[in-house]
């Protein structure tokens, strides 16, 4: 990388954090905006609140109306006493109320939650519910009102059925599989009279309120988010920064989950989702205990004669991405779901890297039973291995061009002045294409980590293996490992200092110390001037890197830190090995050879020096044309 690259950065660096300072608002300010939030948030509960008791009472209404007719469809069923049944196996245990005759409760077994609680408790029934909607001819049909009769019960069996007549009756059948499928059918007997010949489909409207399952609120906020696949293949996901109520959904969808950062309720429809479905994500506040408020509002098959029922999987579980497509093969829709969407590995060339390799060595690793920390150094281990030829290929060029400086200085010492820099430039790549030296390999290092770190930016934190793992002092790998709490949240640092995240930045400060010595060495003339002065500006990167993963992972954290401990380990020993003099003599040689004949550039170096001098041709033309306006005058 030249001077201007590290200018670049520089300059981008500092307008976004003076921007961000810049924007912030004033003390006066905050507080006139809380004061008129404030208000609004008042006027606007007492709005809610308002409308809540008026349909609650339209429905009261509604419903006391169909109970005072005891000949009303489903008359019998509008009345009873709530109780639950409970399927379970190895890994989940699903609580099915008979008031509504849904999944009331969710429990994951084997995971512990941030309590420390054996299991994890997904959703109970005073923040999830579901209902069925059913338009009848006389009256609307909710499975939320009514009260159903278990029957057929084991431990993974139950069917559901809601009275409404001799004769009459919708049923809710569940059959929970060996891991985390439930397989459901809703079904109406003899009541096809009861609707109009036009009904074909019934409203699906489902609720959640997402709980904090880890200790990082932010963390695990910044990953839940309210997914969903359409049917005709790719999968999307509503903002998990922002407010986002009622957005419709334009083509068909075939699943739907409500997802937290390692665990998801999903439903599958057989039939599909109907276009114009709508999707609500509300973020909530920190210490609230919850995530996010999650609604989704639904149109699907629905067959009055009972004939054809219509059929759904719902998957509580883990966001594991070997697990999800293990089980999308147990969905008895024969669809191509893509369930393991739902483990983010990010953008196209990322997640192609984590999903042919990071993956891969990950199972294999975590197959071997060993600590996670050690899993993530050997992961570091095989990247630097695979990566070392490039690395190494790339310090030998820095290392020709620090043995050529002085030599260069000597070439070039008579185009010091600023208008002779461009001249000077073309000169240097020149006298690197005689000692057959590629001066932009320096750069190499940086490209190919880059790609690298990002790929594994997008799967650590979404890596369920490293959760509850411990490694030295990390209690949680899958979180920030605190050195110092404090009860107020500070602006960009959080309410904690995470000694990983200090640690991979100071890692961070003194790999930049190396590098840019290593570039200050190979630099020629004012070139070398101008990296002393910015040496300062180096400690810009870590410090925003600290601000930004302060909250992330300490797996995440841990890994940059022993990535760059391992890059200023091989440096250091390519440093020590490198014998200057014996690398001037094979350059000395190669100059000989090539002094007739000087290699051409190629590639991005040619590139560069043709519009070096395109630029220089342009700058002779103007030069030229302004000695002309002056002689005319």
């Amino acid at each position: 990388m030249d001077k201007n690259n590290i200018i670049g950065f520089v300059l981008i660096a500092a307008v976004l954090i003076g921007f961000g300072i810049w924007s912030q608002p004033s003390a006066e300010q905050i507080a006139a905006q809380q004061k008129q939030d404030s208000i609004e948030n008042v006027a606007r509960a007492k709005a809610e609140n308002a409308a809540k008791m008026a349909a609650q009472q339209k429905t009261a209404q509604a419903k006391a109306a169909v109970e005072a007719d005891t000949t009303a469809l489903f008359y019998a069923a509008l009345q009873g006493n709530a109780t639950d049944v409970v399927l379970k196996n190895k890994s989940v245990e699903l609580t099915v109320s008979t008031k509504g005759g849904v999944v009331s409760k969710a429990v994951i077994k084997n995971f512990e939650d941030r309590n420390g609680n054996k299991d994890v408790t997904l959703f109970d029934s005073k923040t999830q519910s579901l209902n069925f909607a059913l338009a009848a001819k006389e009256v609307n049909i909710n499975t939320a009102d009514l009260y159903f009769t278990p029957s057929n019960q084991t431990d993974s069996t139950v069917t559901m059925t809601a009275v409404a007549g001799a004769g009459k009756s919708l049923v809710i059948d569940y059959v929970l599989g060996k891991d985390y499928m439930l397989h459901t059918k809703v079904q109406a007997i003899g009541l096809a009279g009861a609707f109009a010949p036009s009904t074909t489909q019934m409203d699906v409207q489902w609720k959640d309120m997402a709980r904090q399952q880890e200790r990082g609120f932010t963390f695990e906020n910044r990953y839940a988010t309210l997914t969903y696949h359409e049917a005709e293949g790719g999968t999307d996901y509503l903002s998990e920064g922002k407010k986002i109520e009622n957005e419709t959904i334009e083509k068909k969808i075939d699943w739907v989950a409500f997802k937290n950062q390692f665990f998801s309720a999903v439903m599958i429809a057989k039939n599909d989702f109907a276009e114009n479905s709508q999707m609500t994500s509300i973020p909530q506040d920190k210490g609230s205990g919850y995530l996010k408020q999650y609604e989704a509002k639904m149109k699907t098959f629905f067959d009055p004669s009972g004939k054809t029922p219509s059929e759904f999987d719902f998957y509580y579980g883990p966001n594991d991405f070997r697990l999800l497509k293990r089980v999308e093969k147990e969905c008895a829709f024969d669809k191509d779901l893509d369930m393991q969407r739902l483990v983010y590995l990010g953008w196209p060339l990322f997640r192609i890297i984590n999903r042919w390799f990071t993956i891969y060595v990950f199972d294999f690793l975590t197959g071997l039973n060993i600590n996670m920390g050690i899993v993530l150094i050997l992961i570091t281990l095989l990247l630097k291995f695979i990566t070392y030829p490039m690395v190494k290929k790339s310090y030998m060029s820095s290392a020709k061009m620090r043995v050529l400086k002085p030599k260069l200085e000597e070439a070039t010492k008579h185009l010091n002045k600023p208008e002779d820099q461009m001249q000077k430039q073309q000169a240097m790549m020149t006298e690197y294409a005689k000692y057959g030296v590629s001066p932009l390999s320096g750069c190499l290092p940086m490209l190919i980590q880059m790609p690298i770190w990002i790929a594994m930016f997008n799967f650590v934190p979404n890596a369920i293996q490293l959760r509850g793992e411990s490694f030295l002092w990390i209690k949680d790998l899958s979180t920030y490992d605190p050195i110092i709490e404090w009860n107020t949240n500070l602006w960009l640092i959080g309410d904690h200092l995470s000694l990983t995240c200090i640690l991979f930045c100071v890692a961070n400060i003194l790999y930049s110390l190396m590098t840019m010595r290593q570039q200050r060495d190979q630099m020629v003339g004012q070139q070398a001037e101008q990296m002393k002065m910015m040496q300062w500006m180096m400690f810009l990167m870590p410090l925003m890197f600290f601000f930004m993963f302060n909250d992330y992972s300490a797996g995440l954290n841990f890994y940059y830190f022993i990535s760059l401990f391992f890059s200023a380990a091989i440096m250091w020993i390519l440093r020590r090995t490198t014998n200057d003099e014996k690398l001037l003599a094979i350059l000395e040689k190669k100059y000989e050879e090539n002094k007739n004949n000087p290699k051409k550039l190629s590639g991005l170096a040619a590139r560069l020096q043709a519009m070096q001098e395109q630029q220089q041709e342009m700058q002779r033309k103007r030069e030229e044309l302004e000695r002309k306006r002056k002689g005319l005058q």
